[in-house]
């Protein structure tokens, strides 16, 4: 899917789910449930939003900062699946399938985010269509990014991988007024991302630095270079 879609459905997402449309949609007890059930969270850097294996409550978008979903493998090292950035709403997955959370979401920043409970959500998408076709729409997008990701990690050398997944950071998560991407990751986040051993992911990134692709301050990466990396990578955006 190209960046443009991605934004098309991201932004549908926005005007769908919010306030000012539910009221406009919604019966006036319909909004009123939904009003007096929905909450505002706010975690640290580094807490654990949800856990893996733990029961749905409800769902939750974030309203501000930055979240990682990951899965624990057979050996206990955690495997980021994606980052959640600013918008992007979490939990609803198992909460349709009717099973425990498949993955654990930790905030990366301080994240400020919106609760709706279960039968809340429910509800809402029983009520609302545009609501209910846009989450379609998300769903579908989500199916495909794991489709995507299977061939990442599958036909892509580890030098294409560290390319491509720094284009897809900062087009996911954007940049800060000094052009670095707006997340900072160890070492061993990135190695764990591209699928290599965290040696291999500081060796790559020092050769990228010195090729003048990157720019790194620490554990900030600022890309200098987008089309050299892009086609290094095989990113189509």
């Amino acid at each position: 899917m190209s960046q443009e879609q991605q934004i098309a459905i991201e932004e549908r997402f926005a005007r769908v789910f919010n306030d000012k449309s539910f009221k406009e949609r919604l019966s006036s007890a319909d909004f009123e449930r939904y009003m007096n059930a929905k909450e505002k969270l706010y975690f640290h850097k580094h807490d654990v939003i949800f856990d893996d294996g733990e029961i749905p409550k409800g769902i939750y978008v974030i309203e501000m900062g930055a979240a990682k979903l990951s899965k624990s493998g057979s050996f206990g090292k955690d495997q980021i699946l994606r980052f959640i950035k600013e918008g992007d709403m979490i939990g609803y997955r198992a909460l349709l399938c009717g099973e425990n959370f498949q993955a654990k979401a930790e905030a990366m920043t301080d994240v400020e985010c919106t609760f709706l409970p279960a039968d809340i959500f429910m509800d809402l998408l029983e009520v609302d269509p545009q609501l209910s076709f846009v989450m379609l729409q998300k769903i579908s997008y989500e199916l495909g990014e794991s489709s995507n990701t299977i061939t990442f990690l599958a036909q892509k050398t580890v030098r294409e991988r560290l390319a491509e997944i720094l284009i897809l950071l900062e087009q996911k998560l954007g940049t800060d007024p000094e052009g670095f991407i707006k997340i900072s990751l160890t070492r061993e986040e990135i190695a764990n991302i591209i699928g290599t051993a965290t040696e291999s992911a500081i060796r790559l990134i020092s050769e990228f630095k010195q090729d003048s692709l990157i720019e790194v301050d620490g554990r900030n990466i600022k890309i200098l270079n987008h089309d050299k990396l892009m086609k290094l990578g095989h990113v189509v955006l």
